[in-house]
C-alpha cells in the first residue's frame, strides 16, 4: 500500500529511469549482450518496475503516471522474455562463425559415422572399378564420366571452360540450388530412422571412389585432384554435415536412451538441425562459386598444382574453422 504518494515516487523515480536508460541502449543497440551482473540487475528493475505498477494501480488518480509504468513494463517484460535473435549482420557472422561449428561438435558422432559410411562406399565403388572397368558404366549415372578418362581430360584442356564463358553466373546458381537440394534431401531421409541417409551417403561415396578409381588407374590423377579439389574439399563435407543432421534427426525418432516424447525430442534438436543445414547453405554456396569460376579451368590456363594447393589450404581452413570457432564463446552460453 501506497500512504505517501509524493515520497513514492520521488524514490522510485530512480529505478525506473534506469530501467528506461536500459531499454533504450538494448532497442538502439540490439547485438548488445548483457554481462551476468548487468543482467541480473536488468530483471530486478524489471520485477521493481513491476511490483510498483501493481500498487499504483490502487489509486484513482495518476493515470499519467500508470500508463508510463504500463509501457515501461511491457518494453522490459518484451526483452525480458524475447526468444528470437534479431536478424543483423553481427548477428549472422556470430551464427556462423560460433553457432553453427559449436552444433557441428556437440554431434561429432553423428558425423564420424556419416564420413565411415561415405568412405565405405569409395571403397566399394573404386574397388569395383579396379576389377571390373567395365562396373562404371552401371555404378556411374553421368554419361560424360562414363568414356575413356584420358579423353576427357583431353577435352577438358582443350575447351577450359568455354562452354560457360556466357553462363557463369547461371551455372554456379545451378551448382548452388542443386547441391542444397541434395543437402536438404539428405537431412529429410532422417525421418526414415536415418536408414535412408545412410543409404544415400553410401552411394554418393560409390560414385565418388569410382570416379577416383577409373581416372586414378588411367593416369589422370593430377588432372583429377586439380579438378576435384577446388570445390569438393567444401562440397563434400558438407554433404557429410547434413547427413550428420539427417542421423541426429533418425536418432531423435528412435529415441534411444531417451524417455522424453517424441515432441520433446524434436524440439530439442530442432534448432541444431536448423544450423546445420544453414551453415551446409553457406558452403556450398561457396562450393559453387569456385566450381562455376576456377575448377572447370585446367592446365596450361591453371597449372595443377596451382588447384591443387588451393583445394589443400581450404581443406585445412575448414578443419580448423570446424574445430576451433566457437570455442572461445561456449563457456560462457
Amino acid at each position: 500500500m501506497i500512504i505517501d504518494l509524493a515520497k513514492f515516487i520521488a524514490d522510485e523515480r530512480p529505478f525506473w529511469n534506469e530501467l528506461e536508460h536500459a531499454l533504450d541502449a538494448l532497442e538502439n543497440r540490439p547485438d548488445q549482450r548483457f554481462e551476468i551482473g548487468d543482467a541480473r540487475r536488468f530483471h530486478y528493475l524489471y520485477q521493481r518496475a513491476s511490483a510498483d505498477l501493481a500498487r499504483l494501480t490502487t489509486f484513482a488518480t495518476e493515470p499519467q503516471l500508470r500508463r508510463y509504468l504500463e509501457s515501461l513494463v511491457a518494453r522490459a517484460y518484451g526483452e525480458v522474455h524475447e526468444t528470437r535473435r534479431r536478424a543483423t549482420v553481427t548477428g549472422w557472422w556470430r551464427w556462423f562463425t560460433a553457432t553453427f561449428p559449436q552444433t557441428f561438435r556437440r554431434h561429432r558422432a553423428a558425423f564420424g559415422v556419416t564420413l565411415a559410411i561415405t568412405l565405405l562406399g569409395c571403397a566399394f565403388g573404386g574397388l569395383a572399378v579396379g576389377l571390373d572397368p567395365d562396373a562404371k558404366e552401371t555404378l556411374l549415372p553421368f554419361a560424360h564420366l562414363q568414356g575413356d578418362p584420358a579423353e576427357r581430360v583431353r577435352q577438358e584442356e582443350e575447351m577450359q571452360g568455354q562452354h560457360l564463358d556466357e553462363a557463369k553466373t547461371l551455372f554456379s546458381s545451378f551448382l548452388m540450388t542443386h547441391n542444397t537440394r541434395v543437402a536438404i534431401t539428405t537431412l529429410a531421409l532422417g525421418m526414415t530412422w536415418g536408414i535412408g541417409t545412410l543409404i544415400t551417403l553410401f552411394y554418393n561415396g560409390v560414385i565418388l571412389g569410382a570416379v577416383a578409381g577409373d581416372y586414378i588407374l588411367a593416369g589422370q590423377t593430377a588432372f583429377l585432384l586439380g579438378w576435384l579439389m577446388p570445390h569438393g574439399v567444401v562440397e563434400i563435407p558438407a554433404i557429410l554435415i547434413a547427413g550428420q543432421a539427417g542421423l541426429v534427426l533418425g536418432r531423435t525418432l528412435i529415441g534411444w536412451g531417451d524417455r522424453a516424447p517424441l515432441g520433446a525430442r524434436l524440439r530439442a534438436v530442432g534448432r541444431d538441425l536448423v544450423t546445420l543445414i544453414g551453415g551446409v547453405a553457406i558452403l556450398l554456396v561457396w562450393a559453387g562459386i569456385i566450381e562455376a569460376f576456377l575448377s572447370q579451368y585446367h592446365e596450361p590456363v591453371i597449372p595443377y598444382w596451382v588447384k591443387i594447393t588451393f583445394g589443400a589450404v581450404e581443406l585445412v581452413l575448414l578443419i580448423l574453422f570446424l574445430t576451433l570457432a566457437g570455442r572461445r564463446d561456449a563457456a560462457p552460453q
